[in-house]
């Protein structure tokens, strides 16, 4: 299962192969190097969270509205919501405060042949100015912004969202049931296994995350959710302790 769907060309993440000292994960240009590869072998459901962002875009886009990408790394949500976008006169912003995604980034939109002008910013996404939006994606985003820092971020993300309009949240979540957050845990784990990952690179990397990527419970987004002003959360999918939530604002 490791290598099967690893395209050719594809650079092979071996950056937790061997013994390291912990360092907090930055998104820098090894990693940036190895995302594609990094991301299909860690996150259960990644391979077809990006093809539904299309569908959901398709759906929820409005024609002069603002469309945000808000921590879009390399570009696969950005490059799914440019072809839900469609022919409809959007303008669609990806957001990454990495200079290494941002530069990779770049190149992704270059090869994709759909005329949709993307605007690339790297910044801050809690600096990026939100209006007149009809679909905001944080694909796995949030959970590395300081929790003290969401809820401020949802409020402006939602005050910003055209009546009609949708945030696509995808996270990693915890469980208050801690039976329930073992067993998920190990099949997460169990997964990577099947990727190919060792008990070494599963540690290491646990232990690289552990204080930069927060997971919150289900009750906790869909708290803050509302809060900020979305009318409906739903849960559109769920692998393990991966979930990928919709945010709609009522027209």
């Amino acid at each position: 299962m490791s290598d099967s769907n690893r395209k050719p060309g594809q650079a092979l993440d071996r950056l937790f192969a061997s013994e390291r000292e912990t360092e907090d994960f930055r998104f820098d240009a090894s990693v940036a190097r190895v995302f594609p590869d990094m991301i299909r072998r860690s996150v259960p459901g990644y391979t077809t969270i990006i093809p539904m962002i299309e569908v959901i875009t398709e759906q929820y886009a409005r024609p002069g509205s603002h469309c945000y990408d808000l921590g879009c790394s390399l570009g696969a949500s950005t490059l799914a919501m440019r072809h839900g976008i469609g022919d409809r006169d959007c303008i669609l912003t990806g957001v990454d405060n990495s200079a290494a995604m941002i530069e990779r980034c770049e190149h992704y939109i270059a090869l994709d042949d759909h005329p949709l002008p993307v605007s690339l910013r790297c910044e801050d996404i809690l600096d990026t100015f939100i209006e007149q939006t009809s679909v905001t994606t944080l694909n796995f985003t949030l959970q590395f912004v300081a929790p003290e820092r969401r809820g401020e971020l949802m409020k402006r993300i939602a005050e910003a969202t055209l009546p009609g309009g949708a945030l696509i949240l995808s996270e990693k979540i915890r469980f208050e049931s801690e039976a329930e957050q073992a067993i998920q845990t190990q099949l997460h784990h169990e997964f990577k296994r099947a990727n190919g990952y060792s008990d070494l690179e599963i540690s290491q990397k646990r232990s690289a995350l552990e204080q930069v990527l927060i997971p919150e419970t289900l009750a906790e987004h869909r708290q803050r959710l509302i809060i900020a002003g979305f009318d409906r959360v739903l849960v559109w999918y769920q692998c393990f302790n991966f979930v990928s939530m919709l945010a709609i604002k009522s027209p």
